[in-house]
């Protein structure tokens, strides 16, 4: 599994890094952008060079890449690597600096744990196996691009680590990380918070890392009509704001919920982001920038950088198949320009 001659090692043009903020796990980038669904739950296509010159032109820095780690193994064999796919991630960090991106690695199904269904055999919270083969896996990138630095480059362990407790999520992820910095001592590693990315890890804060939460609070209004959420489509249709489970969500329910346990996490050195956000096109435009609107505002003010879910499709801003937007023809496509503007961090 060894990499050798791997052409994204060689450093960028001095002027496109230079152009990425510095980034640590104590303090990461007000990064704005997408994440690219290239290779996430079973999909196994190239990046695109396009994706990065439209998000490049658009005035985005950040692209995360939530990867299925059955895509680049043989045989169904967890311990024997494709060198055909992960040439093609290869291309995906070669492109970031190409075009001033900065690339986050996430394994969105890692081996022992996915969301996604249907979920592993082994789970990498209990199985001593799945959790060497995980380290195995997250060491073999680490050795892959030693060298690349931490303002073009990123790892994101876990994919919104459900219900667990929070012992075991430091013991798994200290784990992992140890894996990491035995190859590559100065990576800079991003943690998922539990609970689907909505519970603040403090228990990880002295391992060094960073860590990214969601914006899909309140799901009444991110998920209505969705059709991997059960029973979404029994929801009245959403407002903002709007009661759920009651609770009154406004602006003020998202800083004291979503906002301000995140801000005691950054207060014990650990850097905050975003890592996923956004609406099923099915939430009527205007209530979907009503709540965004604020989701940035809040953002904005505790300084911390976002990637929408997704970029081009039914939760983006290229392509949605909205029902009540006036799109824009752009390159050929349809854009969302309102939609645009909030995720530049521009609302009008």
């Amino acid at each position: 599994m060894a990499a050798a001659g791997l052409g994204v090692v060689a450093p960028a043009v001095a002027g496109e890094v230079s152009a990425l903020p510095e980034a640590s796990a104590s303090r990461l980038p007000a990064w704005r952008g997408f994440n690219l669904l290239n290779k996430f739950n079973g999909r196994n296509d190239p990046f695109a060079e396009r994706d990065f010159e439209w998000l490049a032109e658009l005035g985005f820095n950040f692209v995360r890449l939530p990867m299925d780690y059955r895509t680049w193994i043989e045989d169904a064999d967890w311990t024997r690597f494709r060198e055909s796919t992960l040439k093609e991630i290869d291309q995906a960090v070669e492109l970031g600096a190409r075009h001033g991106i900065h690339v986050c690695l996430n394994f969105h199904r890692a081996p022992g744990y996915t969301v996604a269904k249907p979920p592993e055999e082994k789970s990498l919270w209990s199985d001593e196996e799945a959790l060497r083969v995980c380290g195995l896996h997250w060491a073999h990138f680490a050795d892959r691009y030693k060298g690349i630095p931490n303002r073009r480059l990123s790892f994101d362990l876990f994919n919104e680590p459900s219900k667990l407790k929070p012992e075991t999520y430091r013991r798994v992820a200290a784990s992992v990380c140890d894996a990491i910095r035995q190859r590559d001592a100065g990576r800079l590693i991003i943690c998922d918070g539990r609970d689907w990315g909505n519970t603040a890890p403090t228990e990880l804060a002295s391992l060094g890392v960073a860590a990214a939460t969601r914006g899909y609070a309140p799901v009444h209004v991110s998920h209505y009509r969705a059709s991997w959420m059960n029973g979404s489509d029994q929801w009245a249709e959403p407002t903002w704001p709007i009661e759920e489970g009651g609770v009154h969500w406004d602006k003020e329910a998202l800083r004291s919920r979503q906002i301000a346990p995140w801000q005691r996490l950054e207060a014990q050195g650990v850097g905050v982001m975003v890592g996923e956000f956004g609406a099923y096109n099915k939430t009527p435009h205007r209530v979907v920038l009503a709540w965004m609107r604020d989701c940035v505002d809040l953002w904005t003010a505790a300084g911390w950088g976002w990637a929408m879910w997704n970029f081009t499709g039914s939760m983006g801003i290229i392509d949605s198949e909205r029902a009540d937007v006036d799109y824009e023809n752009w390159h050929g496509h349809k854009l969302d320009r309102e939609m645009l503007e909030l995720v530049q961090g521009h609302p009008r």
